[in-house]
């Protein structure tokens, strides 16, 4: 997605090319650096804003181009706050030095341990389950694991995003914490064999290739099931009939969870207002609109889902720490690269 800026003052912006203004230090104020990139998050802005008289200053864009800004930036980066999706995206901010420690009892005690970074970096604020999807006329024995998709009988059905897309490296990170890494290359290459056809397009799309009948199996986060059933997603709404799904690994390990989160950014002029949209990020009210507005899961535990994901049903999902995860990604990307998966 191609870099945008909203920002609410043109001071804020000249900020970002002089390295100081009066308006980025500002009490009232919060600068956010966000690669969420839904439409729905403006109430989630605009609630927080009411609730503290904070404005929040925004600067959107591609993930890796925001860490890339920040780092350029330096000791002079306006930036209050780093939110963005999947765990190694928030993990490379941590290792390229972006984050600060954040010593809050509400963080704490709100967000489960196993979804906060070892060192109170980042936080993870919703999540989407990574599961499997099939064609319920030409699958009649669907995979129960994602061990299931190396199987032979699931030749030529299998469409899958490109082990470059962080959610293809996460999920082998995380089975390389819970099969091995001499196992999960095998596994590797075998999905490999069982292509429909090379990755390609985002989780939509291997959706729609279901659809379409260029495969019979597919791997996506929930949250883009749930959007087909609670708005027109074109080439997908129409055809959910067909599609049915699998949580994975419910007699194991349990079902990939895929994170989005943020964290203080290292130079924040405004930290104490920083950690407060951190915190209200984990309030019961902000949880609640991830999953209303986002068909997202809630990192808090108790807190409500919206209709559309509770649709899918209940399940187990892995409680795989999330640093163990993010300590996991090079070797994963190493693996996928040996095993084929372009």
């Amino acid at each position: 997605m191609p870099c945008t800026t909203r920002t609410s003052t043109l001071a804020l912006a000249a900020a970002a090319v002089l390295g100081s203004a009066v308006t980025a230090f500002a009490d009232g104020e919060v600068n956010l650096y966000s690669s969420r990139h839904y439409d729905t998050d403006e109430r989630l802005y605009s609630d927080f804003e009411e609730m503290t008289g904070i404005r929040i200053n925004r600067i959107e864009g591609n993930a890796d181009e925001l860490i890339a800004r920040m780092v350029a930036e330096g000791d002079n980066s306006p930036a209050d706050v780093f939110l963005t999706v999947d765990t190694s995206r928030l993990e490379r901010a941590k290792d390229a030095g972006l984050f600060q420690s954040v010593d809050s009892p509400i963080l704490e005690t709100r967000i489960p341990a196993y979804l906060q970074d070892e060192d109170n970096q980042w936080f993870g604020f919703s999540q989407r389950a990574r599961i499997l999807f099939y064609d319920k006329a030409e699958v009649a024995n669907p995979p129960q694991t994602y061990e299931d998709l190396a199987k032979p009988e699931y030749a030529g059905q299998i469409c899958i995003r490109s082990s470059s897309n962080v959610y293809t490296q996460t999920i082998t990170a995380a089975l390389i914490a819970h099969l091995g890494e001499e196992a999960t290359r095998a596994w590797a290459e075998a999905v490999v064999a069982n292509f429909a056809r090379d990755p390609q397009g985002g989780d939509t799309d291997q959706l729609r290739g279901i659809v379409s009948g260029e495969c019979n199996i597919s791997m996506s986060n929930t949250y883009y099931f749930g959007r087909a059933v609670r708005t027109s997603v074109d080439g997908l709404s129409d055809s959910l009939d067909m599609i049915g799904w699998v949580f994975p690994n419910q007699d194991s390990f349990g079902a990939h969870m895929n994170l989005s989160g943020g964290g203080v950014a290292a130079h924040a002029p405004n930290r104490d207002n920083a950690v407060k949209f951190l915190e209200y990020l984990a309030s019961a009210q902000a949880q609640e609109y991830f999953s209303a507005g986002n068909d997202e899961y809630p990192a808090v535990p108790g807190v409500a889902i919206s209709p559309s994901v509770a649709s899918l049903g209940f399940f187990k999902p892995d409680d795989l720490d999330a640093t163990v995860i993010a300590n996991n990604i090079p070797a994963a990307q190493k693996l996928l690269n040996e095993a084929g998966w372009e």
